[in-house]
């Protein structure tokens, strides 16, 4: 189902963890804690504009508790979107992001950033939302559906390999060493 602004602390919880503590530190460099990436993804769920925004997320809901959640956007708009991003970290951790890499680009609905509350894994939340994620790009006419996945990650890798998707390239994202992967929607 689609998110609401009202769920963005826990929105912006799940992201974290579908980043890792390592990625976001690499964010908040040595001069902030995780507590202030954190108050500045909160902040970029709650935007109506920003890429991690509550309106680019679905969640899952089980017994009346966000199970889970999946970021995703149309790749063409990553520029456009990041711009938040980029904005919200010279205010909240004083750095500069202007010149990342693209993980994504035009032709492929990004699904940005998985993650399901540990106490719900094993539940099939994840391929739930996988599903509804590759749903999305088919409705928006999107032929491709695509992520990036840890090299160190092989639980995700295996879904991600049982559910259709492909290998694409070797990457890097935050520092860690990542697979980009896609699915044909």
């Amino acid at each position: 189902m689609p998110a609401v602004r009202s769920q963005a602390p826990h929105i912006a919880c799940l992201i974290m963890m579908a980043m890792s503590d390592d990625c976001c530190r690499h964010f908040c460099g040595p001069q902030h804690t995780l507590d202030d990436f954190y108050r500045m993804m909160t902040h970029l769920v709650e935007m109506e504009h920003s890429q991690y925004s509550y309106r680019n997320t679905i969640v899952a809901m089980l017994d009346g508790t966000l199970a889970g959640s999946l970021t995703c956007y149309d790749g063409a708009l990553l520029r456009q979107l990041r711009e938040a991003f980029v904005d919200c970290a010279k205010r909240y951790l004083g750095r500069d992001f202007t010149g990342m890499d693209d993980e994504t680009g035009p032709g492929e609905l990004y699904l940005d950033s998985l993650a399901v509350n540990p106490e719900y894994r094993h539940r099939g939340v994840a391929t739930a939302l996988l599903h509804a994620g590759i749903d999305r790009a088919r409705s928006l006419s999107i032929p491709l559906a695509g992520l990036l996945v840890d090299m160190g990650n092989g639980d995700a890798g295996r879904l991600y390999g049982q559910l259709g998707f492909t290998w694409v390239d070797d990457t890097t994202w935050a520092g860690h060493p990542m697979r980009h992967l896609v699915i044909s929607t």
